[in-house]
């Protein structure tokens, strides 16, 4: 994977429109679940990075991000396979969205990336919460579909709009 001096300049853009976006979505309160969980406003940059840049650098962008949120907000885990399934597998797999083929302005990536956030968050909350299988299916539906719901609509309009600029500044 080469990586230029534009291609890192956009990487800590979307790293810092991530923080930005969760730090917005954090203060609001919007869709904010008790024990964490909310509207994933700020996965918008995560899935940007990964059409714009491609899934390699997207993947480090949404690696990076899942650190960003120490600084953030709060992070509701209580050991490290919380932390894997509920923050480092479920927020990486962004990066992996444009792998995934898009048929017209329907992006499955956003789809695919956004079911395996919620698988993650599911697993997690029936193996590290201790809560019943349905119990945790409901909670992360609380929030993750009408994360799915926005993001397949805002990244389709946001990326094509911004195509003509981001292919010929890259």
């Amino acid at each position: 994977m080469k990586v230029t001096v534009k291609d890192l300049c956009f990487m800590a853009f979307y790293v810092a429109l991530f923080m930005v976006l969760d730090t917005f979505i954090n203060a609001l309160q919007i869709f904010q679940m008790p024990n964490g969980g909310s509207l994933g406003v700020s996965v918008i940059a995560l899935l940007m990075a990964s059409y714009h840049l491609g899934w390699k650098k997207g993947l480090v962008v949404a690696l990076l991000s899942v650190f960003a949120q120490f600084i953030t907000g709060p992070m509701y885990t209580p050991d490290i396979v919380g932390f894997l399934l509920d923050y480092l597998l479920a927020f990486s797999a962004y990066g992996l969205a444009s792998i995934f083929p898009n048929f017209g302005w329907f992006y499955s990536g956003v789809l695919i990336t956004n079911f395996i956030r919620f698988l993650c968050s599911t697993i997690s909350g029936v193996v590290v919460w201790d809560t019943a299988l349905w119990g945790s299916i409901g909670y992360q539906c609380s929030y993750m579909i009408p994360t799915t719901i926005l993001t397949l609509i805002i990244v389709p309009i946001l990326y094509n709009s911004l195509k003509p600029i981001l292919n010929k500044n890259h």
